[in-house]
């Protein structure tokens, strides 16, 4: 449609990662081909700028896809990324290795709580550094169903490892 380029560059424009405005105007084309009253449409060009402005908003106030890397802990030393937690060395000392020892039991049951495919994002993208677009892809899904399961899982895991959190905290 002749309206496709002129559309990128106008969502392009409100969003800084192309690959978001990529997906947006994907979106956009998805809600129009699902449209039954075209005939009603008085002008095709105007709805679809204000669908792609709809999106653009309505993707900033979506939360920030929630990850380990923003989990931090304050502690005397700084901060600590509970990623940080998963490289630590178990030969530093007795009481870290304990600590790493009982976050990964911890982990473990609270990653065993999730639904499978909420489990599966969660582990391919913390665990093995999978990048989500990339998931996406491998389970034939669409990226903001794989953010979605990975945002549920992320905010799960959180609850149940709070009081680790806290007592790391004192």
């Amino acid at each position: 449609m002749k309206y496709g380029v002129q559309l990128l560059n106008f969502i392009r424009g409100k969003v800084e990662v192309l690959e978001d405005a990529e997906d947006i105007v994907q979106d956009v084309w998805y809600q129009y081909s699902r449209l039954s009253n075209l005939d009603e449409i008085e002008n095709i060009s105007a709805w679809l700028y204000k669908v792609a402005s709809n999106k653009v908003t309505d993707k900033y106030r979506r939360k920030k896809n929630e990850s380990l890397e923003d989990y931090v802990y304050h502690n005397e030393d700084g901060e600590l990324y509970l990623r940080e937690i998963l490289l630590w060395d178990d030969r530093e000392d007795a009481e870290t290795a304990q600590f790493k020892k009982r976050f990964w039991i911890e982990l473990q049951k609270a990653l065993k709580e999730l639904p499978p495919l909420q489990q599966l994002v969660f582990i391919e993208n913390e665990i093995e550094g999978k990048t989500l677009k990339r998931i996406a892809s491998e389970q034939q899904e669409n990226i903001k169903t794989i953010i979605s399961r990975k945002a549920y899982a992320v905010k799960h895991l959180r609850k149940k490892l709070e009081p680790l959190y806290k007592e790391l905290n004192f």
